[in-house]
């Protein structure tokens, strides 16, 4: 099924309420993709076979929600709201963008037994109804793919990971697995085979939104907040100023975003993951309580 630009009204959903905005009409069909949905991939792929200047504004402008929107054929998810609802349109940064989604990495499984306490994702407690990886420094990019979702595939089969680990001396495509995992993918007694991965939804972010965790020794004069539960991993965290103004919080490589500026709260967040796709989150308060996890209100789509 193909996606058309149609006169419609697009709903914007956020944290705090819902607006509406009218679409345009041109009757093309932009799903450039062949995916089944239209969003800043197709956008990239119109540019590089040369699509008119005016229609590439119309994509950019419905995709950055400006104003402009395409009707599908099917429900689109966007970002969860308070309620359950989904938006049916969402913001692209297109400079945030790490890869397509579905990209199949290759490189070498092997297996420890580290990374459910202590890993240097710091995501304790790590439940253990999730099977644990370490991911080589390349692609664990300062953090950038913690807690990232891995869809993994050896000789004997595939399961999902949850990333909580480095594997400091791995290649790139690496990935060093928990022990009792290795055996679904590969005979153990190899101890080295050849692995694909793909990162691939995150299963309890399905019917919840992200949520937050402040780090030890947080007050309103210094902090660190952790983003969890997010759908896809993060690219970048921003805080809304007193001024009315986005601001990059810096993220350090053991996972946390830290600020010496952003006051007591409660806060505004931004928050842009590996496909580009931002949501905003407001009215998250500052805890000093390094075990509390505070749940937002949105969540990535899909």
């Amino acid at each position: 099924m193909k996606k058309f630009l149609t006169t419609v009204t697009v709903s914007i959903v956020t944290a705090m309420g819902i607006s509406s905005m009218p679409a345009f009409s041109a009757g093309e069909a932009m799903d450039f993709t062949g995916d089944d949905r239209v969003d800043v991939y197709d956008l990239i792929c119109a540019r590089e076979d040369g699509l008119e200047a005016d229609k590439i504004r119309l994509m950019a402008d419905f995709l950055l929600g400006n104003g402009d929107g395409f009707k599908e054929d099917k429900p689109n998810s966007g970002n969860q709201n308070p309620g359950g609802g989904y938006d049916s349109n969402y913001t692209i940064d297109e400079s945030c963008i790490l890869e397509p989604k579905g990209t199949i990495h290759t490189g070498d499984g092997t297996y420890y037994g580290g990374g459910y306490v202590g890993g240097c994702a710091m995501l304790d407690p790590v439940s253990k109804d999730y099977w644990i990886v370490a991911m080589n420094l390349a692609d664990y990019n300062d953090a950038q793919l913690a807690g990232a979702y891995l869809e993994v595939t050896g000789e004997l089969g595939t399961i999902n990971m949850l990333v909580t680990d480095l594997l400091p001396e791995g290649k790139k495509g690496d990935l060093d697995l928990y022990v009792d995992a290795f055996p679904l993918i590969a005979p153990q007694e190899k101890g080295r085979v050849p692995v694909s991965w793909k990162i691939v939804p995150l299963d309890t972010a399905e019917n919840a939104p992200v949520s937050y965790k402040w780090k030890e020794g947080t007050t309103e004069f210094w902090c660190g907040v952790q983003v969890r539960n997010h759908r896809y991993p993060i690219t970048k965290l921003e805080y809304l100023n007193e001024n009315g103004e986005f601001v990059e919080i810096k993220r350090r490589p053991y996972n946390y975003f830290e600020s010496m500026e952003m006051g007591k709260g409660p806060f505004t967040f931004r928050i842009t993951d590996i496909y580009g796709q931002v949501i905003i989150d407001e009215n998250i308060p500052l805890s000093t309580d390094d075990t509390e996890i505070i749940p937002g209100h949105v969540q990535f789509p899909k």
